[in-house]
C-alpha cells in the first residue's frame, strides 16, 4: 500500500493495482453463446505452462498464452474486437466506484477469539486456570445429544474468496496501466484480483 495526498489535503491510504494491458481474448454474443460478455487475458505465460486447448484459444485471438483470462458480463466499455488490447484508462476513470475480488491471506488454524471474534473469558480469576480464549459451551444436553452444524469453532482461516464492494479509484496512471484504490484490497502482495465496476 501507499498513500497520496487528495485534493483537500488529506493523506489518502491507496492500494497500488497493475491492471493490465489485458487484451481481449473472446467476445461472447447472446446468438452465440446465449449472453453478452467479453474475456480479457492477463499476463504473459509460457507456452509449457499452458494447456494444449488454452494455446488454440489463444490462438485463435491472435496473442500470445496469458496467465489469467477472466470473463465480464455485460461490458460497456469501448467497442474491441478479439486481439485488441485494453487500457486501464479505456475503462476507468478516477472517482468511479469499483469492487475488488480476491483470495484472503491464508492464517492457518486459529481459535475462536481470531476466527469469530469471542470475546473469551476476559478474567483469569473464579477457577480460570486456562481457559481464557476458549469456545465454552458448544451444545445442549442428552438432546439432541450432539453439535450443531455451523457451530462457530477453530480451523482454517483465510484463503478464501472475498469480495470487497464501493471502493473508490483515486488516480490512474494510463502509461503504466496503474489504478490506485482507496483502502485494502484481498490478497498477499503480487496477488491476482478482479477489479470491477
Amino acid at each position: 500500500m501507499t498513500s497520496v495526498f487528495d485534493e483537500s489535503g488529506h493523506n489518502v491510504a491507496c492500494t497500488v493495482v497493475q491492471a493490465g494491458p489485458c487484451v481481449v481474448t473472446q467476445i461472447k454474443s447472446e446468438d452465440t453463446d446465449g449472453y453478452e460478455a467479453i474475456q480479457l487475458g492477463y499476463e504473459e505465460a509460457k507456452e509449457k505452462n499452458t494447456s494444449q486447448a488454452m494455446i488454440g484459444h489463444f490462438e485463435k485471438a491472435k496473442t500470445t498464452p496469458k496467465r489469467q483470462v477472466v470473463e465480464f458480463r455485460d461490458f460497456d466499455a469501448v467497442e474491441k474486437t478479439v486481439g485488441d488490447v485494453l487500457k486501464v484508462n479505456e475503462v476507468f476513470a478516477e472517482g468511479d466506484v469499483v469492487n475488488a475480488i480476491g483470495t484472503s491471506k491464508g492464517k492457518g488454524f486459529q481459535g475462536v477469539v481470531k476466527r469469530h471474534g469471542f470475546a473469551g473469558v476476559n478474567d483469569a480469576t473464579h477457577g480460570q486456570h486456562n481457559r481464557q480464549r476458549h469456545p465454552g459451551s458448544i451444545g445442549a444436553a442428552s438432546y439432541p445429544a450432539r453439535v450443531f452444524k455451523g457451530m462457530r469453532m477453530g480451523g482454517r482461516t483465510g484463503g478464501k474468496r472475498v469480495k470487497v464492494d464501493n471502493l473508490s479509484v483515486v488516480r490512474i496512471f494510463p502509461e503504466e496501466n496503474l489504478i490506485l484504490i482507496k483502502g485494502a484490497i484481498p490478497g498477499h502482495k503480487g496477488s491476482y484480483v478482479i477489479i470491477e465496476k
